[in-house]
Order: C-alpha cells, then sequence, then structure tokens
C-alpha cells in the first residue's frame, strides 16, 4: 500500500473515521496499532513477524535494564538488542551481498565454491523501522529515557504508519508522549496536514515520476550509450527526482500524522540551497543524519580528538551511511565519497577559516550551486546497478563522449526547468519554511495553488509506482 494509490486513501478515510469516534484513548490507539499492521501487511503478511520480533526483544530489553543493578547486565541486555535488531537486518538486507563477495573471494583464491542462491527478500522498511526501535532501547542504556510504561504505547511506536516504512526515524522521546493523551488536530491544523498530503503526492507523482523520472531512467538503463550532455540530464533528472520522491513522501508522512494529532520530525529543508556538504547533510534526510551523528559519530569520538581521528569518524559514519542505502559496492562507494567531501570541506575550514568573501550572499549562492554540482557528481554511484555503469556515466560526464542516446528535447527543456526552479525554490526557502510561506500567502492565492495541484494529481495517470526509499 502506497500514499500514491487508491487503495491508501480509502485506508486513509476508514483510519481517521475510526481515530475521530467517540471512544477511550486507549481504543483509538489500539485502532491505530491494528491499522499500522495492516497497512505493513499489505507487502508482504509474515513480515509483520519481524516487526513483533523487534518489538517485543526491545520493550523487555529496556524494562530490564532500569530494573538491572549492574553494568554488565545492562550491556548484556542491550547487546541482545543490537544482535537481535542487527541481525535481522543483516541477514535480510546483507545476507545476499555478503554470500556472493564471500564466493567471489573464494574463487579468487583458487577455490571452487558454487552455493545455491539465497532466495532472500528483502522486507520493506527494514532499516528504517530498526534504527527506530534501537534508539529506545540505546537511549534507556544511557539512561536519557525511561522503559516507557505502556506496551501498546511502545508497539504504535515502532509501527505507526504514515512514517514506518520510509521514515522519517521518529525518536521515542519525541512520539511516546504524544500518545500520552489525545491532541484532536484543530480545523487549522487538520487542513495543513491534508495540504501536506497535497503537496507530497504532487512532489512524487507529478514532478518525480512524470516529467524526471523517464529521463533519469532513460539514460540509467544505457550507461555507455550516454554522452556528456545526456549524462548530465540523467543526473540532474536523478537529483531531482530523488529529492521529489524522498521528500514528498515524508512530507506525506507528516501531513497524515498531522491529520490525526500526531507530530512527526522534518526530514528535508530545502537541502540544495546547502553551502558546503556539513551543512548538506543538515538538510539531507534529517533524521537518519541527526541517528547517525547521535549513535555512532559521537560515540565513536565526534569532534572532540585528533583530525585524524576526526577524519576516520567521518569517513566510517558515511560508509556505514552508505551502506545503510542498499547492500552494494556502488552505495558504499557513494557514502565514502560523502565522507570524503566533509574530511576535505573541514580541513579547507581549519587552513582558511571563514574570509569575508564566504559570507557575501552573492559568493555563498555560487558555493550553494557547486555544493549541489559536486553532490550530482556522486548520484551515479547511488542510481547505476554498478560500478562499471557508474564509471561509465562519470566518464561521459568529465570526458564528454558522443551523444548516441539523445533524450529529446522536450525532455530535456523539463528537465531542465524544474530543476532551475527547484534550486530557486530551495535558495529562496533557506531561511524559511512551508508554514511561513503559507501563513502570510493571501487566502485568495493559497486556494490558487491548491486547486492547481488538486488538478494535477486528479489528471495525473502516472502515479502507482512505488517511492525510491521503499528499497531501503
Amino acid at each position: 500500500m502506497i500514499f500514491n494509490s487508491l487503495t491508501f486513501l480509502v485506508f486513509f478515510a476508514l483510519v481517521l473515521l475510526m481515530h475521530n469516534l467517540p471512544l477511550r484513548w486507549s481504543f483509538k490507539k489500539a485502532n491505530l496499532l491494528v491499522a499500522s499492521y495492516l497497512f505493513y501487511a499489505a507487502w508482504n503478511p509474515p513480515f509483520v513477524v519481524l516487526i513483533w520480533i523487534s518489538t517485543t526483544v526491545d520493550w523487555f530489553a529496556a524494562k530490564w535494564m532500569a530494573a538491572s543493578k549492574t553494568h554488565r547486565r545492562r550491556t548484556f541486555l542491550l547487546v541482545m538488542s543490537l544482535t537481535t535488531n542487527l541481525g535481522l537486518l543483516g541477514f535480510f538486507k546483507y545476507g545476499t551481498f555478503l554470500l556472493e563477495n564471500f564466493v567471489t573471494m573464494v574463487n579468487a583464491l583458487g577455490i571452487h565454491y558454487a552455493p545455491l542462491a539465497p532466495d532472500i527478500v528483502l522486507p520493506v522498511g527494514i532499516s528504517f523501522y530498526t534504527f527506530q526501535t534501537l534508539s529506545y532501547t540505546i537511549d534507556v542504556y544511557r539512561g536519557r529515557l525511561q522503559p516507557w510504561r505502556s506496551p501498546l504505547d511502545f508497539a504504535l511506536f515502532v509501527t505507526f504508519f504514515p512514517q514506518l516504512v520510509a521514515g522519517p526515524i521518529v525518536r521515542a522521546s519525541n512520539f511516546l508522549p504524544q500518545l500520552v493523551k489525545p491532541k484532536p488536530p484543530s480545523g487549522r491544523v487538520f487542513s495543513w496536514g491534508l495540504t501536506l498530503l497535497a503537496v507530497g503526492l504532487f512532489e512524487k507523482m507529478v514532478l518525480a515520476d512524470t516529467i524526471l523520472a523517464p529521463v533519469s531512467d532513460m539514460v540509467y538503463a544505457s550507461p555507455g550509450q550516454a554522452g556528456m550532455m545526456d549524462a548530465w540530464l540523467g543526473s540532474l533528472a536523478f537529483a531531482g527526482q530523488v529529492f521529489f520522491d524522498f521528500s514528498g513522501y515524508s512530507t506525506c508522512a507528516i501531513g497524515v500524522g498531522l491529520c490525526m494529532g500526531f507530530t512527526l520530525p522534518d526530514n528535508f529543508r530545502f537541502p540544495y540551497c546547502a553551502v558546503g556538504f556539513a551543512e548538506l547533510w543538515r538538510r539531507w534526510h534529517i533524521t537518519l543524519s541527526s541517528w547517525l551523528r547521535d549513535y555512532l559519530y559521537i560515540p565513536l569520538g565526534g569532534s572532540r580528538r585528533g583530525s585524524a581521528r576526526v577524519s576516520f569518524n567521518l569517513m566510517l559514519t558515511m560508509l556505514l551511511g552508505g551502506l545503510w542505502h542498499g547492500a552494494g559496492w556502488t552505495y558504499i562507494v557513494w557514502g565514502g565519497i560523502q565522507g570524503l567531501y566533509l574530511v576535505v570541506e573541514r580541513f579547507i575550514k581549519i587552513l582558511f577559516g571563514r574570509p569575508k568573501w564566504v559570507q557575501k550572499e552573492s559568493s555563498r549562492f555560487f558555493l550553494g550551486l557547486f555544493t549541489f554540482f559536486m553532490f550530482g557528481f556522486t548520484w551515479p554511484f547511488f542510481r547505476a546497478r554498478t560500478l562499471q555503469e557508474s564509471w561509465q556515466l562519470l566518464t561521459a560526464m568529465t570526458v564528454g563522449a558522443e551523444d548516441t542516446l539523445y533524450v529529446g528535447l522536450a525532455n530535456s527543456i523539463n528537465v531542465a526547468i524544474v530543476v532551475f526552479l527547484m534550486l530557486m525554490w530551495h535558495w529562496f526557502m533557506r531561511k524559511r519554511s512551508l508554514e511561513d510561506v503559507a501563513r502570510y500567502l493571501p487566502w485568495w492565492l493559497r486556494s490558487v495553488f491548491i486547486a492547481f495541484v488538486l488538478f494535477w494529481l486528479v489528471n495525473e495517470t502516472g502515479g502507482g509506482n512505488a517511492f525510491i526509499y521503499f528499497q531501503f
């Protein structure tokens, strides 16, 4: 079940109906929990068992931690939680990848080994809910959070359907207190939630799927035939596609949550206006970036030690961040490049500080464009199927082979217009939020915008494609 489907709209209407019936709060939470399990089971019902395992293990691990009198027992319970959750994640997401690389390694040593190909299906959203529930046990272990008293609340925290399969990654300290007592949304909040749902669907169905995806798919399907213009068009199209696709999902999730009285964290803050890569990762996939910072980078030592150790911490964090996105060498290389960008940027700041010319708005605008294009230069590793195909596209982007795969003038113009408007919008919104803009717009202009979005959605026939981040 995906947001951009008629099935979800019917499902969501029924959930809203049940949620607004005059029932006790505990019954409403139970209804939401059942709805969340049904939402997830729509993909593959048996995989609900994996969520039950993670929920049960982490609920009891945190409860027993609080009752433990020795540090050794608390550590054992944390290891039990980590082993269970990361074990499930490792088997289902990385099992095939590890086996394939092991076979390649032993065959290279002259040992013939040909095991049966494992038929492992990746459970949708496993990376998201695994990180979400792990943050709970780690925070309890650190003493930053007391174990929650209601197992119903905790189960709903793990499985809340708007953000279950593709984020945002919610922290227990932010979500669980919202379950203590009901907070019905006001009419303004409810209408804003529906507006965000419509805007998110517009990002996904119109901008990502209809305008940008055809060019991106065409180029990445035949990377060896792409010339310089085609390669750059394909990568710029994917830069816009992946943003509108993932930001669209997060916007939908936040909107759906608001309609039921729940506040979910922002996951994107107009990242393509970032000046530098450190700022970019404070604006892109914010809940994952902050998770990696709080539960990996800082425990490794963060920025508190020497330059060599800080560089190591940055590289390891981004390598694992790349691996989180997918079981493949392309994702590892992509994460490594992101880490290298951060390390180089840090050394430049140490050597040159913050010159006055960098503080000028015009200079920052061009530095933002440089950041965007350097970030876009890494997308072939994220999008291409193999390292060889990634290299073919990078070669085309830099050397400039003759164009043999022409994407068409109309497609080129569409990509150029959408990417240009996206960059201008991100820069305009650099220090603003959608709520600020909506608040100061006259009512008639807001109405025209909503009518425009709804018109496109009603007439859009290319919907129904799964969100990109479902595979992670």
